[in-house]
């Protein structure tokens, strides 16, 4: 029976490399269906090329890339939009959340709940992006990164992963001090 008990312990093992790989792919592909939105469906322009680059650097299938090119084009499902979440973290930390939905009235909630539940609350639009500049590439950086101490810091990465695990949520900036430099 020792066979058994190593099946089962690689089945689980899989099953939990498979959800993860599973959270990724649909983040790409919500991204890559956005962009294709935006070009018509063109894998030639700058940023859908880049978001199907990411996508293979992640392993992604070809199959399920051409899907979310096509479902970006319009040939299948729902219009899926960018919107941008604001609001503060622990240690008033301001955050900036972006996500690709196809329901802005499902999204929003799930992401205002995750901020009640750490007794935190999810600001107005243009009541953190002050703390930030967008860079030319798309991302944002903090004007003035704030310094936490390691409890908060701890706090802010908790709060950080819980937003992450939100399906639609594809990034998160933070005017957090990092010290990658460390």
């Amino acid at each position: 029976m020792s066979g058994h008990n190593k099946w089962s312990k690689i089945k689980h093992k899989k099953a939990a490399t498979d959800a993860q790989k599973s959270k990724i792919f649909s983040k790409h592909s919500a991204l890559i269906a956005m962009e294709s939105r935006k070009a018509n469906g063109d894998t030639s322009l700058p940023n859908l090329a880049a978001a199907i680059e990411r996508a293979k650097k992640d392993s992604m299938p070809k199959d399920n890339i051409d899907r979310a090119v096509a479902k970006g084009a319009g040939t299948g499902g729902a219009a899926l939009e960018e919107v941008t979440y604001e609001g503060y973290g622990p240690g008033g930390v301001a955050l900036l959340i972006q996500a690709v939905t196809d329901n802005n009235n499902r999204t929003a909630p799930e992401i205002r709940h995750i901020f009640t539940k750490a007794g935190l609350e999810l600001g107005t639009p243009g009541s953190a992006a002050w703390a930030f500049t967008k860079q030319p590439d798309g991302t944002f950086l903090p004007t003035t990164p704030i310094e936490l101490d390691d409890a908060t810091g701890e706090k802010l990465a908790e709060f950080l992963e819980k937003l992450e695990e939100q399906d639609d949520v594809t990034n998160i900036y933070t005017a957090a001090d990092t010290n990658e430099d460390e």
